[in-house]
């Protein structure tokens, strides 16, 4: 019960958290985008340090979850954490739950019964031995730094998902890494803990994950990048937790339909309610916020915000060709 208890009130707080960190991301320079002048920015703004404390007690919740439960455990209740960012949107759009959202809400609860009634998360398997615990490791950072180079050629609004998408990832492997830490500190004790690599990889994949998400929240909104952000960090969790943690999940033939069709669930769940209008970020919402109705303003949609500075709306080179230079008169 207290794994429970734990993951579901770091889930609530992680939620909250993402919510006020996207409001104030979108107001940075859309020149910091992956840079981390970014995060140096956002350490000015109160409402994105209101967040990131959030974040950070979330955070906490969860390796209290981790230190007592398995990992295949805890992270499906952890992607409930958009359940409550929806909840803290509805409040600032003033947005109905609505049918799609009760949908949403109800794939995503079923998802998450139906992964671990059926998969019956246990520990206590004998750990992976350092080439196979490489091996996972690496294919989590590989497909991250994948998927950030092919962000870069894409449009903001597809930049801002895979850029979740790769938060997710090392998120997953970043809750794995933080278990082992935590059972190394039980039976180790400090000293061993620090002269190990795990704990300072758990840092590492945190600072990189936190840059790659406010990216994804400044580039695009929530709507566009909260979804793959929750889905794939379950899924990255899991696999780590099977691949070199000696998690167990029920192999019968039932057990991996059912766990299939919770892992699919909760997938559907987050995108569903992610494209709710609760969550903010639409251009109704934007151009309702700001005082002023659909037409009446030159501000750059595609972008979601403008310079507070001159009013002058911002522009991204994949987005806004670039003007034609003046033309010799002769």
């Amino acid at each position: 019960m207290a794994v429970f208890v734990l993951a579901l009130s770091a889930a609530c707080f992680l939620g909250l958290g993402f919510v006020l960190q996207q409001h104030a991301a979108q107001q940075a320079p859309r020149a910091d985008l992956l840079h981390w002048r970014l995060l140096l920015d956002l350490l000015r703004m109160p409402q994105w340090l209101l967040g990131t404390g959030f974040m950070i007690t979330g955070l906490i919740l969860s390796a209290l979850a981790l230190n007592k439960g398995e990992v295949s455990l805890v992270e499906p209740l952890l992607a409930t954490n958009l359940i409550f960012a929806m909840a803290l949107a509805r409040v600032l759009t003033r947005q109905t739950l609505g049918r799609s959202g009760w949908a949403g809400v109800l794939l995503l609860a079923l998802g998450v019964t139906a992964f671990i009634v059926a998969g019956r998360p246990t520990g206590g398997g004998p750990p992976a031995g350092e080439l196979r615990h490489w091996l996972v490791v690496g294919t989590v950072v590989g497909l991250t730094l994948l998927l950030i180079s092919t962000a870069r050629r894409l449009p903001l609004f597809e930049e801002a998902t895979v850029l979740a998408l790769a938060a997710g990832l090392l998120y997953g492997l970043q809750d794995a890494l933080t278990r082992t830490t935590t059972q190394r500190l039980d039976h180790q004790g400090l000293e061993a803990v620090l002269r190990s690599w795990q704990p300072y990889a758990v840092v590492a994949a945190g600072v990189v994950g936190l840059l790659l998400v406010q990216s994804a929240f400044e580039a695009a909104p929530l709507r566009m990048s909260l979804p793959a952000l929750t889905a794939a960090q379950p899924i990255s969790g899991i696999f780590c937790a099977v691949g070199f943690l000696g998690d167990r999940l029920r192999v019968t033939p039932g057990a991996l339909v059912w766990q299939a069709a919770g892992l699919a669930a909760i997938v559907v769940g987050v995108v569903v309610i992610g494209r709710h209008p609760a969550l903010p970020g639409t251009v109704g919402d934007t151009l309702e916020s700001a005082g002023e109705a659909p037409g009446d303003t030159g501000d750059d949609v595609a972008g979601g915000t403008t310079d507070s500075a001159d009013d002058a709306p911002r522009t991204d080179p994949r987005v806004d060709p670039p003007a034609d230079p003046p033309t010799d008169p002769d």
